[in-house]
């Protein structure tokens, strides 16, 4: 049996290695972290996340660093190590330096206003579009043709931008709509 069929049906069992999940998370000064059990809380300046770690991962937290290993023999460790390390990280990343995407609106009289909650938006239809973000992302319009979306959730942050996205899309000729 040659190298590369034994290498592929080790991986087909889930020994492979996560090169991701085997890196260590360092907590920066002025950031508190709190494992219990399974649960995962971080607090920073910025705010508070917490994540539940699957079962086919460990948490083992010493000396200001958070390691996450597999758990041996489980089905879907392989998958879970390295995903639960980034969600771990991006939670440390969010309360400390927060996460933000900008949105560039495309045509003529395309335009954007922030409103007291939320953002006001002419995209050509013959109506305004109001949208309201959910609890802990904030939206702001420094000019009329831009919008910015900032949050401390990784994935929020992301969620609101592709929803203000798809309200009018960039369409494939002359690039007019709502682009990232």
């Amino acid at each position: 049996m040659s190298a590369a069929k034994s290498s592929a049906k080790s991986l087909r069992k889930g020994r492979a290695m996560s090169r991701i999940g085997k890196q260590p998370i360092t907590v920066p000064a002025g950031v508190t972290l709190t494992h219990k059990g399974q649960a995962i809380s971080v607090k920073g300046p910025k705010g508070e996340l917490s994540f539940v770690l699957p079962d086919a991962v460990v948490g083992d937290f010493k000396d200001n660093e958070l390691t996450i290993t597999a758990v041996e023999g489980a089905k879907n460790a392989s998958a879970m190590w390295g995903m639960a390390r980034t969600m771990v990280s991006n939670m440390i990343v969010g309360v400390t330096t927060g996460y933000s995407k900008a949105l560039e609106l495309r045509g003529v009289g395309y335009r954007a206003q922030s409103t007291g909650t939320g953002l006001t938006m002419q995209l050509g239809y013959s109506h305004d579009i109001n949208y309201t973000p959910p609890a802990g992302v904030t939206i702001e319009a420094p000019k009329p043709t831009s919008v910015i979306v900032s949050g401390i959730n990784k994935q929020q942050v992301g969620q609101v931008a592709a929803e203000i996205r798809a309200f009018r899309k960039p369409e494939p000729y002359k690039g007019k709509g709502v682009r990232y």
